[in-house]
């Protein structure tokens, strides 16, 4: 199976990992000479996409911030499919664990998640595109936002987002576009200790690259004081005051463009999507106010 994986020689253990959503196979490896590692399997018709990965996932271990080492990639399986072989970070997802942690150290790790996310931004290479990020942003979610409107499940406070959404969508005009993780939540944040590691480095959409504020889209908000870190820990607690309304406007849309993929793709997250919705109304008092109470209460 992984006969044409140069490495694969010194593979002494191979457990399959069934975890997350991306498609790929993946696998926990352990090498003869004690080495833990992640291989990640595609299809080859996804290795330039794989690749672009891959070699982000380079130039930030160039730059020593806390992600998995880059050690391998390339074709296997007689040309049939792209693998990609990383450094296995031991620990535990945030998610699971901010649970037990008081305030002060959720809010200490949350400080260090925005730092690395800051450090991550500006160690990405600033990308040229043809096309304005409000043009690219927009032409994947017009249609997603048109699905809500013609299969979305109704709520209160749907009309007062999707006219947010409108009224605000030209603080997207100009804005710088670089690599982003893209999937930057508490499942993909690994806590080891004191230490904050970053994983899954898999693109998801706009091709990895954007507006870096994207990435906040994902932000763990059920875990406040977590939340509130990584925005001060990204700004060094100088937030300006373009980022609120634009948070909101990427919250707001992530929100209500996932009603419809919940409905088809993933009927048991929907209740959770229509509670992510509601509490985006009342974070934003019916989109009223530009800064989250959950920031504003802290």
């Amino acid at each position: 199976m992984f006969k044409d994986i140069p490495a694969a020689s010194t593979f002494s253990v191979v457990k399959e990992v069934k975890d997350g959503m991306s498609g790929d196979r993946k696998y926990y490896i352990e090498t003869v000479d004690g080495q833990k590692l992640l291989l990640r399997i595609s299809e080859a018709a996804n290795i330039d996409i794989k690749k672009k990965d891959y070699d982000f996932l380079t130039s930030l271990n160039k730059a020593n911030l806390p992600v998995p080492q880059a050690i391998d990639f390339g074709l296997c399986e007689e040309g049939q499919s792209v693998y990609m072989l990383l450094e296995w970070m031991e620990g535990e997802e945030a998610e699971k664990i901010l649970p037990d942690m008081p305030k002060d150290k959720q809010y200490g790790l949350g400080v260090k998640a925005g730092q690395i996310l800051r450090g991550i931004h500006e160690n990405a290479a600033i990308k040229s595109t043809e096309q304005d990020w409000y043009d690219r942003y927009f032409d994947v979610i017009t249609p997603r936002i048109d699905a809500y409107k013609n299969e979305g499940i109704p709520f209160e406070g749907a009309e007062e987002i999707l006219t947010f959404i409108e009224e605000n969508k030209h603080l997207l005009h100009d804005r710088n576009q670089c690599n982003i993780h893209g999937d930057y939540h508490l499942g993909n944040l690994i806590i080891a200790g004191e230490e904050l590691f970053v994983i899954d480095w898999q693109t998801v959409d706009f091709d990895g690259v954007a507006d870096p504020w994207v990435d906040f889209k994902s932000i763990g908000v059920e875990h406040t004081a977590f939340a509130v870190g990584q925005i001060d820990g990204y700004f060094d607690s100088q937030v300006p005051e373009e980022f609120w309304r634009i948070l909101a406007l990427y919250l707001a849309t992530s929100a209500i463009t996932s009603i419809v993929w919940a409905k088809y793709f993933a009927p048991d997250c929907l209740d959770s999507i229509m509670e992510l919705n509601r509490n985006v109304v009342k974070w934003y008092d019916k989109m009223k106010q530009v800064i989250p109470t959950w920031y504003r209460e802290f």
